[in-house]
Order: C-alpha cells, then sequence, then structure tokens
C-alpha cells in the first residue's frame, strides 16, 4: 500500500521535497493510516509535516478522547502535533448554519490559522517548498460524494467527485479503499479510534455509507466502489476537457468591461455554452462558489428576450440582453445602487400581488399565462409534463391563487401526510435567495399546491377515487 500511495503521489505531482505538510489527523482509521503512511515517505521525499487536529467541541468526553489519542500518536512517532478548539454548536447558532457547515467551516479556518503561523502567507516567496493540506479521503468517500451530489442533482463536475489535489489540499490515499486501510493497520498493529457519529444515520452521508453503499457492494457488485473510482477519473478528465474548450469560447467574446455572447457563440454546443458562462462567473466575481446552474440558466434565456432586458447575479454581477447578443459585466456603484433600489420596488409589489385563478380560464400574469381546465377523470393517463400539471379538483377546497412566497407556506411532500416548509423546499432544491421572491406559486390560502416547473402538493395527486381533474398549464413570462 506504501508503494501505491508513492505512486499516487507521484503522478499526480503532490508532494515534492522541502513542501510543509499539515495533515488533518481525526484519529479515525483513514486519517492515522494517512499519517503513518507519510511518515514512511517523509525522508525519502524530503517534506516537513506537522499534525493539526480540530476539536469541535460536540461529543464531549469522546472528543477529549480523540484529541488525547492523536496526541500521543504524535509524541510516540516524533511528529509535531497542533490541536485547535472551536465551538461549533455556538458558532451553528451564531452563523445560523448547521453543524456540519459550521464544521467544515472551522477546520478551513483552523488550517489557514496554521498556514499563517507557518509563515506561508502572501505569495510565499520566502519558502523553496509549497504549503500542503493532507486529507484522508479515500475510495469509499469519493463514492458516497458522487452518490450524494447524484441524488441533489449535479453536473459533471459533481459526479466526478474528491479531486486527488485541489489547490493547496491533497489526498494522498484517495486511490484506497477504506477496507484496505482498517486491514494496513490491523497488520502493523496500529490503534485507531471510531467517531461515533459515524455510525449514526442523522446525517446524510452517513446514512449512504452505512446502508446503500453496502447493499451496492454485496448485491450488485463487489467491486462498486472500484468502479465508480475509475468513472469518477473519467468524468474528471472530461469535465478539464470541456472547462478547457469553454475558456477558448469565452475568450472570443471578451470586452472591455466583461463578455458579449454573440450569435457564434449561441451557435456553439449547449454544454460548451454552460462551461463558457461559469467560466465568466469565476472570473468576474472571483470565485464560482454562489453561482448555480440556474444562474447560469437565466443568462443563456435573455438571448431570446427583447433588447433592455436584465437579471441582477450575486457579486455584483449584471447581465443584460442589448443589440448585439448577451453582456456580462461587473455592476459599477451606481449601477449598483439603481438596481438595488429597482429591485426592491419590484420585489415589493411582488409580495403584495395575488391574483385569483379563474377556474376553468387563463390567467395572464407578470409571471406568465396560467391556464386551467377540469374535467371528469376517467382513467386517463397522467400528464406528466414540466410546466402541465393534474390535481384532484374536489379536494380543494379554497379558490387557488397565483403569488409569490409568503410566512407560513408549506406543501404536502408524501403520501403520509407530511408537510414541509415551501422557504425549506427552496433551500433544498438549492434556488439562490435572490430568486425565491420571484417564482410563481399556485397556493390555496398558506397550502401551496404546485411551484411550477418544481414540485406539486401530494395530498392532491390523481388517484383512483378522483372524480373531477384540475389541470394547469404554465407558460412563462416577464418575471420567470
Amino acid at each position: 500500500m506504501i508503494t501505491r500511495v508513492r505512486k499516487y503521489i507521484r503522478d499526480h505531482q503532490m508532494l515534492k521535497a522541502e513542501d510543509m505538510v499539515v495533515a488533518g489527523v481525526s484519529g479515525g482509521a483513514d486519517s492515522i493510516a494517512m499519517l503513518h503512511i507519510l511518515k514512511n515517505l517523509q525522508k525519502e521525499i524530503g517534506f516537513s509535516m506537522e499534525v493539526v487536529h480540530v476539536h469541535h467541541g460536540i461529543r464531549g468526553q469522546e472528543a477529549d478522547r480523540d484529541e488525547q489519542f492523536v496526541e500521543k500518536i504524535c509524541r510516540d512517532w516524533g511528529i509535531p502535533f497542533r490541536s485547535r478548539h472551536y465551538p461549533v454548536p455556538e458558532l451553528s447558532g451564531k452563523w445560523k448554519l448547521g453543524e456540519e457547515e459550521t464544521g467544515r467551516i472551522v477546520r478551513k479556518q483552523a488550517f489557514q490559522e496554521e498556514k499563517k503561523r507557518l509563515g506561508f502567507s502572501g505569495e510565499q516567496s520566502e519558502k523553496n517548498g509549497q504549503f500542503r493540506i493532507a486529507l484522508a479521503h479515500n475510495r469509499n468517500d469519493l463514492a458516497e460524494t458522487m452518490l450524494h451530489h447524484l441524488a441533489r442533482g449535479t453536473g459533471i463536475r459533481g459526479l466526478s467527485g474528491i479531486q486527488a489535489v485541489n489547490g493547496e489540499i491533497i489526498r494522498p490515499v484517495l486511490c484506497l479503499e477504506r477496507k484496505e486501510i482498517v486491514n494496513y493497520l490491523k497488520e502493523r498493529g496500529i490503534s485507531y479510534i471510531t467517531d461515533s457519529s459515524n455510525l449514526s444515520d442523522d446525517y446524510t452521508r452517513n446514512r449512504i455509507r452505512n446502508h446503500v453503499l453496502p447493499a451496492m457492494e454485496q448485491k450488485i457488485n463487489a467491486k462498486a466502489v472500484e468502479h465508480m473510482a475509475e468513472t469518477a477519473r473519467v468524468l474528471a478528465e472530461a469535465d478539464s476537457y470541456l472547462q478547457k474548450k469553454g475558456r477558448e469560447l469565452l475568450a472570443s467574446c471578451r470586452k472591455e468591461n466583461g463578455y458579449l455572447l454573440d450569435e457564434k457563440f449561441f451557435a456553439q454546443d449547449p454544454i460548451l455554452q454552460e462551461y463558457a458562462v461559469m467560466e465568466a462567473f469565476e472570473i468576474l466575481a472571483g470565485k464560482r462558489k454562489d453561482f448555480t446552474s440556474l444562474h447560469v440558466d437565466q443568462v443563456l434565456s435573455l438571448q431570446k428576450k427583447e433588447n433592455g432586458r436584465y437579471i441582477n447575479l450575486p457579486e455584483s454581477l449584471r447581465v443584460i440582453r442589448q443589440y448585439g447578443g448577451v453582456c456580462l459585466k461587473n455592476n459599477s456603484a451606481s449601477d449598483r445602487e439603481n438596481a438595488a433600489s429597482t429591485e426592491k420596488k419590484v420585489l415589493a409589489g411582488l409580495r403584495e400581488m395575488s391574483m385569483e385563478l379563474p377556474v376553468p380560464g387563463i390567467l395572464e400574469s407578470p409571471f406568465g399565462v396560467f391556464e386551467s381546465k377540469i374535467f371528469s377523470y376517467k382513467k386517463q393517463k397522467i400528464e406528466e409534463k414540466k410546466y402541465t400539471k393534474w390535481f384532484d379538483y374536489d379536494k380543494i377546497k379554497d379558490s387557488p391563487c397565483v403569488r409569490t412566497r409568503r410566512q407560513g407556506d408549506y406543501l404536502t411532500v408524501n403520501s403520509e401526510g407530511g408537510k414541509k416548509k415551501l422557504n425549506r423546499i427552496f433551500i433544498d432544491e438549492k434556488i439562490p435567495a435572490e430568486m425565491r421572491d420571484r417564482i410563481p406559486v399556485v397556493a390555496a390560502g398558506s397550502e401551496i399546491l404546485w411551484i411550477p416547473g418544481g414540485r406539486m402538493n401530494e395530498k392532491y395527486k390523481i388517484t383512483s377515487t378522483t372524480g373531477r381533474v384540475l389541470e394547469l398549464h404554465y407558460q412563462g413570462g416577464a418575471l420567470a
């Protein structure tokens, strides 16, 4: 296994002489094995190494035990050890984030603080080597990430999973499966600890780890994890190629203050257009984290709109349909102020707007056109189109209306009658915050019947006892 990891490090150019490696070690099997292997390779490659352990302040005595265990391992193996403490539950409430997300943030903070302490700030001009953060993700983690992203909705990049090298971050044992790591430690009599939270099914990733992947290996293919890792490698190469071609396409659209997507741009393959737009986001905003496929769709859809139409995006980006194409640029301070004022007035008007839906009939609204029909259900094939839905009309007690979201809105989301707040659905489906007040809904009181283009209320689905059907068809308009 040391030989395999050595080759993996060399193939991905992870480490060289005089690099400084800060290894994140929790005390679990993966991180202890990674630390042992790196220790064996340290003299050969010539890098320096220390360990950072992050205490999240969550699991009480168990977390203290983990910290003490890692400290002892480092002392026994002669590796410098540093522990950093963060009150994750307190920070989670303060930042209004889940503990998982808060934990990710403080771990990143811990490494950056250590980078600064070691003198690797700025351009690292005073250092011959580079700063590296070693994380102990393995092939099983990669497979779990692929499945998690696939279930939530993703593109090629999400399916390529975890990368061996990502900036300062390296993952030396990503070439190994978890069972190999455990066997490696057992054969050498090396102890490790198990985080009790990893055994709980409270987190989605744990459910995938404890149930979905084992079922795939036991009942579908014993080499499922290995095959998924190979697929991730191919997808990563495909993503890299498409990113390169998207960058080349975008370069041809460069203007002094941004980019103009012209006729030649829109004649290219749609997937290259998408990659080019995402590349434009990253260049203009300096990052891509806050941008999603919905933002890309918004930009590309402007091509079919009239001149003068525009949208405002995160990080002060503005997209305008103008003569010659679609222009992406950074807003000036005055542009941002005017746009914010206009946006505030528009959203205020939308919040006050509620239009009764004629049944049957046609409603022309700022959101688009809604058409409703009533007919008897005689076991016809149910419409499954994205913008056409059938409802059990006799179960709807209040008059349907078209409006935007309001406090207290909810949907019934399963056949057992379980309810979910509309805002929670927007968050789960990764609808950008700035778009949520613009999305039309069909409502009956505080109960949402349908989010056009998205979910419908399970309570009103057609069943064998349905008498009359309400058919709703939506065609997007100026605000869609």
